[in-house]
């Protein structure tokens, strides 16, 4: 039986409409606000889509979306006609338009109307429209015997954080270009809208830089011992093949990044420094602090110790030449370079990093992590581009226009904010999809850890410690799918949802119109969209 609390929350939900309709208003995340009338909107062989100018973009996305499983050729036109979707955008509207993510929806048994202020609100606007419709809208083939029905609803909406992020590790596992645009057709579904892309570890280099082509023939493939538990795989001895890897080709970036433009997606790359980088050795070990030639680790490695050598100016010229054709190929006003976990032993026994300890006035090696990512941050900014890096990077005194990942608790984050500095949090108790969602006995092994859905679900990226004004550095939030002990597309999508969902709706909805019940009720329409559109999923949630 459900709550009092349940209750009154669904009965503001559906404004004194019947339930049976109000379930299908089953959208995530929450919009700000819904209303329902009477009737619905049914999409038919005389429905047409009304846009214009920048909204033809997002008309033409919608189109070939419907096409899929209704098997219906919606044209897009510029004419107003009956039983139309109608996108428009227009200036000066009061309102949640005035965000440029924000939209509002409206349908009735005549047309559809969704209004904006930018192209990006109109594209959430459609996003929203895809939930109005039955489930199996998802399919990505035809289905038949379905009402395409929509109901009558008026829809405000505009989002809380302007980040919304999710990380996929793609060093530890390689996954397929397929399976990285799959990923972002979710994260679209669920108006998140970035895309950070873990390029680089110490088991796999997964990014072609022309300048230095062993980065990809050796750095991108280690010896298969994928039958052997992480922590326990033996390094590649001699005669054995390196056969297990993989990495994307500059032209299969550019296709990623063009398809998550189109979806109003930043994708963000992150090229690992100074540690996480022993891949990198194997092709050009004059770039760490011994100079000896190592093979990619097929798994586990603690400590981190063999780092870029930070006295080493032709590890810098090395970086820089990376970070330039990196640059090139990702338009993101931010790249990610890592900055976590490097332990610094070699640092304190390498002639050249005590020399630069020594000539550049620095007190210990903590201090020469923040001249090595000052560095990195200073020719960063020479490209109109902001250095992004996990919380490691606050040790020893941060950049001066450096973002802080808060991933260590959200101490770093805070820390960052209270200097005036911008702040994605991602603490692993809240944010680390990799960690269990259910009871270790029924779930596949994982790294460790315990997150399910109702403690994602509780995540409030900014704390209560901060200021209003501090609190204004808080970009948002995003989750992290480290992927160490998940080997496959179909088992990454298993730790990403439902989990996913809960996630969105912290980053988008007004926390004050949170509601766990109402949102476990809105998973059940959810689920049915799992298996329409085949998404691997747990179903620990019940």
């Amino acid at each position: 039986m459900k709550s009092i609390t349940t209750i009154l929350c669904f009965l503001l939900l559906v404004s004194c409409t019947k339930p049976e309709v109000a379930r299908e208003v089953s959208v995530i995340p929450l919009p700000d606000s819904i209303s329902l009338g009477e009737g619905t909107f049914i999409l038919s062989a005389k429905t047409v889509i009304v846009a214009e100018g920048k909204a033809v973009a997002v008309a033409e996305y919608l189109r070939d979306f419907l096409k899929k499983a209704t098997g219906l050729e919606v044209p897009v036109t510029d004419k107003r006609k009956k039983n139309a979707i109608i996108l428009s955008l227009e200036d000066g509207l009061s309102g949640s338009k005035n965000s440029k993510e924000g939209y509002t929806l409206s349908s009735t048994s005549k047309n559809i109307v969704i209004k904006a202020r930018a192209a990006e609100g109109l594209f959430y606007g459609v996003q929203t429209l895809r939930q109005l419709l039955p489930p199996e809208i998802e399919s990505p083939t035809v289905k038949s015997d379905v009402v395409w029905s929509v109901p009558a609803v008026t829809i405000s909406d505009q989002p809380q954080f302007a980040w919304r992020g999710m990380m996929l590790d793609c060093s530890r596992h390689f996954f397929p270009v397929s399976h990285i645009k799959n990923v972002l057709d979710q994260l679209a579904a669920r108006k998140m809208n970035r895309f950070h892309w873990h390029l680089v570890d110490d088991q796999g280099w997964r990014i072609e830089i022309k300048k230095y082509p062993l980065l990809t023939t050796t750095s991108a493939w280690r010896v298969d011992h994928e039958d052997q538990h992480w922590n326990e795989r033996p390094a590649q001895k001699p005669g054995e093949e390196a056969t297990y890897g993989g990495f994307y080709t500059q032209d299969e970036i550019r296709e990623v990044v063009a398809y998550a433009s189109m979806l109003n997606i930043e994708v963000v790359p992150e090229i690992e420094m100074p540690a996480h980088v022993s891949c990198v050795f194997a092709a050009y070990p004059q770039f760490s602090c011994s100079g000896k030639k190592m093979t990619v680790l097929p798994g586990g490695v603690w400590p981190v110790t063999e780092i870029y050598c930070a006295g080493n100016d032709e590890v810098f010229a090395f970086l820089e030449d990376v970070l330039t054709e990196v640059i090139e190929l990702f338009p993101s006003k931010y790249i990610h370079i890592g900055g976590d976990e490097a332990t610094k032993t070699n640092w304190e026994s390498c002639p050249k990093c005590q020399s630069r300890i020594k000539t550049e006035g620095l007190k210990n090696e903590e201090e020469l992590q923040s001249y090595f990512i000052k560095r990195i941050e200073k020719f960063l900014s020479s490209k109109d581009r902001n250095l992004l890096g996990w919380d490691e990077i606050l040790e020893g005194g941060l950049a001066p226009r450096a973002t802080v990942m808060s991933w260590r608790g959200f101490a770093g984050g805070i820390e960052a904010a209270r200097t005036g500095h911008d702040v994605v949090m991602s603490p692993t108790d809240f944010c680390y999809f990799d960690y269990y969602q259910g009871p270790k006995e029924s779930e596949p092994l994982a790294i460790g850890g315990y997150l399910p859905i109702s403690k994602v679900y509780r995540f409030n990226p900014i704390p209560d410690s901060l200021t209003m004004e501090e609190s204004k550095h808080i970009l948002g939030g995003q989750a992290n799918l480290w992927t160490e002990y998940i080997p496959t597309p179909e088992h990454s999508f298993y730790m990403m949802f439902p989990r996913l969902d809960a996630m969105a709706e912290v980053l988008w909805t007004n926390p004050e119109k949170k509601n766990y019940e109402d949102f476990v009720h809105r998973l059940d329409r959810q689920f049915e969209r799992y298996s329409n559109s085949g998404i691997n999923h747990s179903k620990n949630i019940y």
